[in-house]
């Protein structure tokens, strides 16, 4: 029997005021939009989005805590129906932008620290869940952590996302910004993981991240490296 062909989505995190996001949206099948609250604004967002629709990719909300001098990676203490008004008010913000120019949000990836506490903390990770089960959108998240749990529990569809630069540690979380190994440089090394996150068949998803000064040369080398190992680009929302 012939073998099936491995797919993986790439997505990227826009709309945040970097002047790359265009050539990355050329080079991603997913794009997750910021929705104001930790970076970006109307005047970065509606571009970011008409030039997505224009490419054909899925659009998604990127909703992070309200903290821009932060850029949305300092953790903060909420709890669960906090998080999902949270998330309902930025989603709303987005999808209102979104309709304007003829398009709709069809998934969820929280941003920055507000994806990282979840991974860990059952209060945000079921506020996040309850606000992508009222929107009736997928989540993305970590393998095995507990917004995985708590989609699992709530029925919402769960897509496991893998970093193409980032450090793991051993239980499958990422290494914390400001530990050594935090982010990947070498170009071997980045291309050994994306091969070995997408041939586990545990991830849906890559990200890339929009912030990243050296994200258009990341984004090239991964696509390079899928490309060479027969690996397709192909979005997991339609």
């Amino acid at each position: 029997m012939p073998v099936a062909a491995i797919t993986i989505d790439l997505n990227a995190d826009l709309g945040e005021g970097f002047p790359w996001d265009a050539a990355l949206i050329s080079r991603v099948s997913s794009a997750s939009l910021s929705c104001g609250f930790h970076a970006g604004d109307r005047a970065t967002i509606l571009p970011t989005l008409r030039a997505a629709i224009a490419r054909g990719i899925s659009l998604g909300a990127h909703p992070g805590y309200p903290d821009r001098e932060g850029f949305g990676r300092r953790e903060m203490a909420m709890n669960r129906d906090e998080v999902a008004s949270l998330i309902l008010e930025q989603c709303e913000a987005l999808s209102q932008m979104a309709a304007e120019v003829g398009e709709r949000i069809r998934f969820l990836k929280p941003h920055g620290a507000l994806y990282n506490q979840a991974q860990r903390d059952p209060e945000i990770a079921d506020g996040i869940v309850s606000g992508a089960a009222s929107l009736g959108l997928p989540v993305l998240g970590l393998p095995g952590g507990d917004v995985q749990r708590a989609a699992g529990a709530a029925g919402v569809r769960f897509v496991a996302e893998g970093f193409a630069d980032r450090g793991y540690r051993e239980d499958g979380r990422l290494i914390p910004r400001d530990q050594p190994g935090a982010i990947l440089h070498d170009p071997e090394a980045i291309a050994e993981q994306v091969l070995r996150l997408v041939r586990s068949g545990r991830v849906k998803t890559l990200c890339l991240h929009g912030d990243n000064p050296e994200s258009v040369a990341l984004a090239d080398l991964v696509r390079a490296t899928l490309d060479r190992h027969g690996i397709t680009v192909r979005g997991f929302a339609t």
